[in-house]
């Protein structure tokens, strides 16, 4: 497995806790993390070392995600579970 380098939520400088609350912001609210929760298991980790790649990739997630769009959450997670099926997605 590789390793990259990352930087726990708890240690972001104010760019990247600007970057992550953003995004979290646009996210479902079954996707929040535990007050615990350091990040530093979450593929969000991945981008800590570039905030705005983060918010970017991430928050457009979120927007695709919004309940103010026609379909249903239950439709959005057959789309993406048929695509990751269809990918062979191992998660």
């Amino acid at each position: 497995m590789a390793w990259i380098k990352t930087i726990p939520f708890t240690a972001a400088d104010a760019a990247l806790r600007k970057a992550i609350e953003g995004q979290n912001e646009l996210y479902p609210a079954e996707y929040a993390r535990d007050p615990g929760d350091d990040g530093s298991s979450s593929i969000v980790a991945t981008h800590t070392l570039i905030p705005d790649a983060l918010y970017h990739a991430f928050a457009t997630f979120g927007a695709l995600m919004s309940p103010d769009l026609p379909l249903s959450r239950r439709q959005h997670e057959m789309i993406t579970t048929r695509v990751s099926a269809l990918n062979r997605c191992q998660y």
